[in-house]
């Protein structure tokens, strides 16, 4: 486990060099760059090969969310250069297998997103396969609700870290929230909009650094 938590800045653009805008000014304040879905519909696993190519130092994720054909998909991704892949907690899990199965032969690794439903059960059927990265979001229904996070949650979250998971929090993060999870050996956040969107890209990313800095030193 990392020190720190890192820091992912999620590339959700409809074309390729508006990712790249954000990519210059923040690659070295942040420690993965993911390609997100929005990304790769748009400009194809082409913008994997180029963020990678320019940028080997980082983490790259291609976040293309697998639900099937998780072979094809996932050597596709891992030979555009791709580090890490996502999968939905809803694939099968023989389709979860063969996509862990690419990752590791490539020294690559997994995430995978739970959704509306996930279970306990399966979830330690994952693990098994032996991918450890869960993804935990904040749903879109809280966000309306105003800023914090669910008690709840925050317990399952520090729940599934006890078990030696490696949790990634998203959605919709300010360098606020940070603190709110003081105490849980969070391994990555994910931050979009907050970034990219902000006057300075750069000056953003630094400030969530240095808020996790503050809350596990």
């Amino acid at each position: 486990m990392n020190q720190y938590p890192m820091l992912q800045v999620a590339l959700d653009t409809l074309d390729l060099d508006s990712a790249l805008e954000t990519t210059r000014l923040v690659h070295d304040v942040v420690d993965i760059l993911e390609v997100g879905t929005i990304l790769c519909l748009a400009e194809g696993l082409g913008a994997v090969k180029t963020i990678k190519t320019l940028y080997p130092d980082n983490i790259v994720l291609a976040d293309v969310r697998i639900a099937e054909a998780g072979a094809l998909i996932s050597k596709m991704v891992f030979d555009a250069g791709a580090n890490w892949i996502s999968v939905l907690s809803s694939a099968a899990l023989p389709t979860i297998a063969t996509v862990a199965h690419e990752a590791f032969s490539r020294n690559g690794d997994v995430q995978i997103e739970l959704q509306d439903g996930w279970e306990r059960s399966k979830v330690s059927q994952i693990r098994d396969l032996g991918i450890s990265q869960l993804i935990f979001h904040k749903s879109r229904d809280s966000e309306l609700l105003g800023p914090g996070w669910d008690l709840e949650l925050l317990d399952t979250i520090k729940s599934m870290s006890d078990q030696g998971f490696k949790i990634s929090i998203t959605g919709n993060l300010n360098p606020e929230d940070m603190a709110t999870f003081a105490g849980i050996p969070i391994y990555s956040f994910v931050a979009g909009r907050a970034i990219r969107n902000a006057k300075d890209p750069r000056a953003a990313a630094e400030e969530f650094q240095a808020a996790i800095k503050a809350v596990w030193q």
